[in-house]
């Protein structure tokens, strides 16, 4: 594993950090896997950015646009502004961050506050680009065994 500082901007040593992740460790909160999942952006790490989406919605990603930009980007930096966490079953969590990259347009930045969800002791990440096909009476996507409305409804623009 490498010994560079990684690149989430926590400025540990990649193996101390995202790279556990990386390698299988489940994140142990929602701003650590938001955290590593920008590192994979950097890093390529296209299917770890899949596993990390909430399962439910993986089958919907483009993972060709996803690696078009991971590898066309070159990345800033990142700043993760606040990182709330929800009691309950599941937890559920709101992390508000700055994402910053340069491609063939220029400087970007990107403000976004991500929803996450913990089930079986994984988070994941909710992709606002998905939509969920589940009413509000229906099983949650999640997994939860909850109805959608009780659960991760709340938590999807």
């Amino acid at each position: 594993m490498s010994s560079s500082t990684c690149p989430c901007g926590s400025g540990n040593l990649m193996h101390a950090c995202c790279g556990n992740y990386h390698s299988g460790q489940p994140a142990p909160s929602a701003e650590a896997l938001m955290r590593s999942r920008y590192s994979a952006y950097v890093l390529g790490l296209i299917d770890y950015l899949v596993d990390t989406t909430l399962p439910a919605q993986t089958n919907a990603l483009d993972r060709e646009s996803i690696s078009q930009w991971s590898a066309q980007s070159t990345w800033l930096g990142l700043e993760v502004e606040s990182a709330d966490v929800f009691g309950g079953k599941p937890q559920h969590a709101f992390v508000t961050f700055i994402a910053r990259w340069h491609d063939s347009a220029g400087e970007h930045s990107h403000r976004e506050r991500s929803a996450f969800v913990q089930n079986q002791g994984r988070w994941y990440f909710i992709d606002p680009t998905v939509t969920f096909k589940a009413g509000r009476n229906d099983p949650c996507p999640c997994g939860s065994e909850h109805k959608f409305k009780k659960c991760c409804a709340a938590y999807v623009n």
